[in-house]
């Protein structure tokens, strides 16, 4: 990525790049049913992908024994009822494959996005890099606070 001297972009600049240039993620309005950013929209799109997914894996079983009530007690599954086999190990198996699918589908979003998690959020660290818990109860972010708001807040 180059700039030039007007701090315009180049067309080197990939479009995630602009975008996240371009936008205040601070002041950004929150919609759900309406993102701001490129990132809020395809994060939200997975989001609902897999909150449909969850749907048909926790409650379809549950229904098709429902509407079909013979065939699914009549079928068998490693010498179980299907109805309860997909209860009892697809509900929870087809769960924690869509969390595994969506942490690799979340990690490819941040890549996409340039979104790197490792940086920190700013805490102190120690000298091999891990970040340090504050050990003063968050009293010294209080004093800061008072410092900058004057005296007379106390």
């Amino acid at each position: 990525m180059s700039r030039q001297e007007d701090g315009t972009s180049t067309d080197t600049e990939t479009e995630a790049e602009r975008g996240r240039k371009e936008t205040d993620y601070l002041n950004a309005e929150v919609n759900i049913l309406r993102p701001s950013t490129p990132f809020m929209r395809d994060h939200l799109r997975l989001i609902w992908i897999g909150f449909v997914a969850w749907a048909l894996v926790i409650f379809g079983p549950v229904t098709a024994t429902y509407f079909a009530q013979e065939t699914m007690t009549n079928a068998t599954f490693l010498g179980f009822p299907l109805h309860y086999f997909l209860v009892a190990v697809g509900g929870p198996g087809g769960a924690l494959l869509l969390s595994v699918v969506y942490s690799w589908r979340r990690d490819r979003l941040d890549e996409k996005y340039e979104i790197d998690h490792s940086r920190g959020s700013g805490r102190e660290t120690t000298e091999t890099g891990e970040a340090t818990a504050a050990t003063d109860g968050g009293k010294q972010e209080e004093e800061d606070a008072t410092e900058e708001g004057g005296a007379g807040n106390r």
